[in-house]
């Protein structure tokens, strides 16, 4: 067995129909590691809120890597407001959230939704005003903690959502 490196391996590159909108996530790691995340799933945007940390803040910079400059990006400064722009646009808005209404997430079907908004709600007060979403998606989890990191929800969701779409297609 040999293990590879990145000059070994050539990934299907694809873009698939989602947009992230970061309900003002403030940690400059989650910022890095959101754009790193999405560009590794091939999501075609990101949205942040202006009061988010800097692009140009260096925790930021190292934990992206490259990859602010290889997905598109844009900012918002009223949540309520990019919500229903994005809706106009014919997105399904899906947070990653615990609610009573909750659906799990492998039991959520992706495919069903032609362009999906994946929005991940603050570190501290999750989403800002949860009744603007056409939907809940949550992780199950098995151990005491009822919550994780931002990012890391996103990466899983990513991987369940980017998993449905492309056996679709």
């Amino acid at each position: 067995m040999k293990q590879l490196t990145h000059y070994d391996i050539e990934n299907n590159h694809k873009q698939f129909p989602i947009t992230i909108v970061c309900d003002a996530i403030r940690t400059p790691e989650n910022i890095g590691m959101c754009f790193r995340i999405s560009e590794s799933f091939g999501v075609q945007k990101i949205y942040f809120h202006t009061n988010s940390p800097s692009l140009e803040n260096r925790k930021v910079i190292n934990t992206a890597r490259n990859t602010i400059n290889q997905i598109e990006h844009g900012f918002y400064t009223d949540f309520d407001t990019i919500i229903h722009q994005l809706k106009a646009e014919g997105n399904t808005i899906i947070g990653i959230e615990i609610t009573d209404k909750s659906i799990n997430i492998q039991d959520f079907d992706f495919k069903n939704h032609e362009k999906i908004v994946l929005l991940l709600g603050s570190e501290r007060n999750g989403i800002e005003n949860i009744n603007l979403v056409d939907h809940t998606i949550s992780i199950p989890m098995f151990g005491r903690n009822s919550s994780m990191n931002v990012v890391h929800s996103l990466a899983i969701t990513l991987y369940e959502v980017t998993n449905q779409l492309a056996i679709s297609s």
